[in-house]
């Protein structure tokens, strides 16, 4: 399996290899969390698993006829998933939340990532 590392210019569109539909255009998809922008679509899952493989924090788990999203506050918003989702079920924005939060730190040299401007951390 080829892992796509680069997407189309428009983040919140579908940019899977077999990707048919343009931005904003599919009704079906679902906000999974409050803390992320990640959002699914049942309709367009396959259950093929290849999100829970480049999850790097195990947002997703293959169910029994679509994908499981597991642990929906996690996600750091990478885009790994939607990138390699062969039937675009998946969009976020990546690059916001806290991939940006955790990106800003590291270049600030602070010792923890924080979002959402309360200083609470929310990228455990």
């Amino acid at each position: 399996m080829t892992i796509q590392t680069t997407c189309c210019a428009e983040t919140t569109c579908a940019c899977g290899p077999s990707a048919d539909t343009g931005c904003g255009t599919d009704d079906s998809f679902v906000a999974a969390s409050s803390l992320s922008t990640l959002a699914f679509s049942a309709e367009r899952c396959v259950n093929c698993g290849v999100c829970s493989a480049v999850c790097p924090h195990g947002v997703f788990m293959t169910g029994e006829k679509i994908v499981r999203i597991v642990r929906p506050d996690a996600c750091m918003e990478c885009g790994a998933c939607q990138i390699n989702c062969p039937v675009g079920a998946l969009q976020v924005d990546s690059g916001v939340g806290c991939a940006a939060a955790m990106i800003n730190a590291a270049l600030r040299g602070l010792p923890e990532a924080t979002c959402g401007g309360d200083g609470e951390s929310c990228c455990g």
